[in-house]
Formats: structure tokens, sequence, C-alpha cells
């Protein structure tokens, strides 16, 4: 707990610093600047987030998993609505929801690896067709099928990587895990505002302009090495040493980048800028947590396999 408080103290120094930089840039801005708007925007919304994820940690593993559930739900809620499909898919839609969703995190808090890591990739990759098909509806089915699958597997399986890391055994790290957690997210989200921030201050060249015009080559190299020198110093939380954690940091940079492309192909496919509006800001739960979807499944497995 002590490492907890310690390292939430250090995110509130931080945000009290941004905090106070934007207001002096907003003040001396004589002019509306967008980009000073939009970064005042993402830190009260830094600031909402840490102080919701500080709460779930104060109250403990349960409370973690259920806000994890909650999230889950949210981002599905975003896809299917972004990626429609038609009354015909209404059972597996429910299915999705009412079944797999809290089956899931029973999994998880129940910390039984084995049901949690097949259930939504085998069976309910192969039941949510099978529900589907019932209806004898064969207009875009193969999409359709697709789109429920895909709404599941990064909305509830990947998203429910995070808290699974609560079930991980690690010798000498008993009773830390949340700082598992902490160490993705940190990691994951540090790596997108900087490559935001380097790719404003010094982008040139775009790096995939039809899927995110923002991003730049000279963002992408800066974030990542800087983001993955952060996760480094960041060792002392984890059962990491410090090139370990610096090299994890630098995998998990490299997924969120890419898982975030993916997401960003979604949403122009679609003709959205964002996939929500809950978050101020940020856009919806989706835009969020599009890098660490990509990046909490790799994460997971990588803990386990070496250090569980």
């Amino acid at each position: 707990m002590n490492d907890i408080l310690a390292l939430f103290l250090g995110i509130g120094t931080i945000l009290i610093f941004a905090t106070v930089v934007g207001f002096i840039l907003k003040i001396k801005t004589k002019q509306p600047n967008p980009m000073i708007n939009n970064l005042n925007a993402r830190i009260y919304a830094w600031w909402v987030m840490v102080a919701i994820i500080g709460v779930a940690f104060w109250f403990g593993n349960t409370a973690v998993v259920a806000l994890f559930l909650l999230v889950s739900a949210l981002a599905l809620r975003e896809f299917i609505t972004i990626t429609p499909t038609n009354q015909n898919d209404y059972y597996a839609l429910l299915f999705a929801f009412y079944v797999v969703l809290p089956v899931q995190y029973i999994f998880v808090f129940a910390k039984w690896y084995g049901m949690f890591s097949i259930f939504i990739p085998v069976y309910v990759f192969l039941l949510l067709p099978i529900l589907s098909s019932l209806q004898a509806d064969v207009k875009n089915f193969l999409g359709r099928c697709a789109k429920t699958q895909w709404g599941v597997m990064i909305s509830i399986y990947c998203i429910s990587c995070v808290p699974a890391l609560l079930m991980l055994q690690i010798e000498g790290f008993e009773g830390k895990n949340m700082l598992l957690i902490a160490f993705l997210i940190i990691v994951v989200q540090i790596s997108d505002v900087l490559q935001y921030v380097f790719g404003k201050l010094f982008g040139k060249h775009k790096i995939a302009p039809a899927l995110s015009p923002s991003k730049t080559i000279e963002g992408f190299a800066l974030g990542t090495l800087s983001a993955s020198l952060v996760g480094g110093c960041l060792w002392w939380i984890t059962p990491f040493a410090f090139w370990q954690a610096i090299v994890i940091s630098l995998i998990l940079t490299l997924l969120g980048f890419l898982g975030g492309l993916v997401m960003s192909a979604i949403k122009r496919d679609k003709g959205v800028k964002d996939w929500g509006y809950m978050i101020e800001g940020h856009g919806g739960i989706l835009d969020r947590f599009d890098s660490v979807c990509f990046a909490a499944p790799i994460f997971f497995h990588i803990v386990r396999f070496w250090w569980a």
C-alpha cells in the first residue's frame, strides 16, 4: 500500500504541474488556441480517471474488477453503436452483454486462468455465429458476425486482461499486483501523451495519414522511446529489473501504437472521429483504452510466463 500511495502522490504532483502549466498557457494566449484547449480538457479528464482508479485501488481487488467490468460494458456499447448489426443479431448481442460479459469477469474474480483464457477466444467465438445463424438471415452474415466477435474480443477479453493481472502469483511480489495494473496503464497512456506532444512540437512526416492524421514519425519515435524510459524508471513498482522494465515498456508502447491504428481504421471506416463523447477531451471509453486493449493481453501473458 505504501508503494501505491507513493505512486499516486507522484502522479498527483505531475498532474498539478500540468494543470498549472495549462492554466498559464491559457492566460498568456490572447486568441483561442485549439491545442491548448484540448490539452487542458485532457488534463481535466486525467484528473477524473486517476481519481476513479485511485478509489478502486483503495477499496481493493473486488472494486478493481468491478471497475473494469463497467469499462468493458461501456466499451462494448460504444463498439456496437459504431459498428451496428441488425435485428437478427439480437440474441447474439443479448448473449454478449448479459452472459459473456459477467461470466468473463467471474472467471477473473475467481482467478480461474484456464476458463478466463479460452472462454471468449474459443467457446464464445463459435457460439456467437451460431446464435446469429438461427435467425436465417444471410445478408452480410460474415460481416455481422465479425463485428460482434471483435466487439467482444476487444471490449471484454482484452480489457479483462487488465484486472486479470490480480490473479498472478509472483514470488516476492505478493499483495502488490495492483502495481502491475498501474504500470501497464501509465506506460501506455504516457506513450500516447508523449507521442501527441512530440508530434505537435517536432512532427513533420505523417506515419499513417489515412488512419490517424495527427500521428507522425517523429512523435512516434520520441514518444515510444521516452515512454520506455519512463517505464524503466518505474521498475521499483514491478517484479522486473530496470532493463526488463524498459524492454517490456517498449513492447507495450509499440503494441499500444499499433492498436491505436487498428481502432482508428475502424473509426475511419465508419466515418466517425471518436468512439463516443463520455470523456471530455478524450472521446469515449475506447478512445482512451484502444492502446491498452492491444497491450494488456500481451503484458498479462509475458508476466505470467516469465514471472508468475
